[in-house]
């Protein structure tokens, strides 16, 4: 029990460290390349600097973006449960402080200012498309790590999965729609405030968008690897039980497969069920807490096609 608890503690130690280095690399991004460049990455943190730029730059980010995401973290609290808590607002507090601090904007270190540099003046200046791309790399890593390490950065990822639980619409579709008009009222902003520079607001609408293509496409390396799903097969005297479970808590399809354990000359139905890496770990915590013994393979999915995946590019 002592080896089971000290192994947990340091995976916990472990998870905690690189959500905190993820939730650097999306200060960074936003608070050093984004928010000058004006080139918004869609969700919390999107509309927080669209609200940056219509109180004229007086309002900080990071704070603005742990005021958003509050409400959204406690409604997701009542809609989802209490499992994904702890990890999330720890992740994005992390966010909207290294946000603040990378921009100075934290009082008493304004050493760490690090969108004042001149090279990352320069930088945006004479290579704006560079810029861009710093910051889709920084975001779409730092948000990657977050995910992989069982965190979340609120946002819309809470309003996704409460849509999901609600209305069955798909986060991948969730999400995509929030970010578009996120994008578009930052794009709107910038336009009537007159804030676009020497580019137009459209123009920097559409780095908006590349910048949202680059940053999932590196969400997703981050968390797939070259296998991007699991099959999970679950053998076990609760399968029924199992089952049900994973298709109303996960909203995963199930498939059960008549089978005969040799040994025990025992027939039973083993369950499989393909779920995207990210929820490899859920759905492990559900059998185990339904079934500590059962016995569960599972293997590597190049490519899934059908409802609830999309196709590998």
């Amino acid at each position: 029990m002592n080896i089971k608890f000290a192994n947990l503690t340091r995976q916990v130690i472990i998870d905690y460290f690189f959500i905190t280095f993820g939730a650097a690399l999306m200060g960074i991004s936003l608070g050093v390349f984004l928010i000058d460049a004006k080139v918004v990455p869609g969700g919390a943190s999107g509309l927080a600097m669209a609200l940056h730029y219509l109180s004229g730059n007086k309002i900080p980010v990071g704070v603005t973006l742990w005021i958003i995401n509050i409400p959204l973290f406690l409604w997701g609290l009542k809609e989802l449960g209490k499992d994904f808590g702890a990890r999330t607002f720890y992740a994005f507090t992390l966010c909207s402080l290294f946000t603040d601090m990378f921009r100075g904007d934290l009082f008493g270190i304004k050493f760490l200012a690090l969108s004042n540099l001149p090279a990352i003046r320069a930088l945006q200046h004479n290579d704006f498309l560079f810029t861009v791309l710093c910051g889709a790399v920084t975001l779409g890593v730092g948000l990657g790590i977050i995910f992989k390490f069982k965190g979340t950065s609120a946002g819309s990822d809470i309003v996704a999965s409460i849509m999901q639980k609600r209305w069955g619409i798909k986060p991948g579709q969730a999400i995509m729609l929030i970010d578009f008009f996120v994008i578009l009222l930052a794009g709107i902003i910038i336009g009537v405030k007159g804030l676009a520079d020497d580019k137009s607001a459209l123009t920097l609408t559409l780095y908006a968008f590349f910048l949202l293509y680059i940053s999932s496409r590196l969400i997703d390396v981050i968390i797939d690897g070259f296998d991007y799903a699991r099959a999970v097969y679950v053998t076990s005297d609760k399968h029924q039980e199992i089952g049900d479970a994973i298709m109303a808590k996960m909203n995963r399809g199930v498939t059960g497969i008549k089978s005969r354990g040799l040994y025990s000359d025992v027939e039973r139905e083993m369950i499989m069920a393909v779920v995207p890496i990210k929820e490899l770990e859920t759905l492990k915590r559900l059998v185990k807490a339904i079934d500590p013994s059962a016995f569960m393979v599972i293997a590597n999915t190049h490519e899934v096609l059908g409802e609830g995946f999309r196709r590998r590019i």
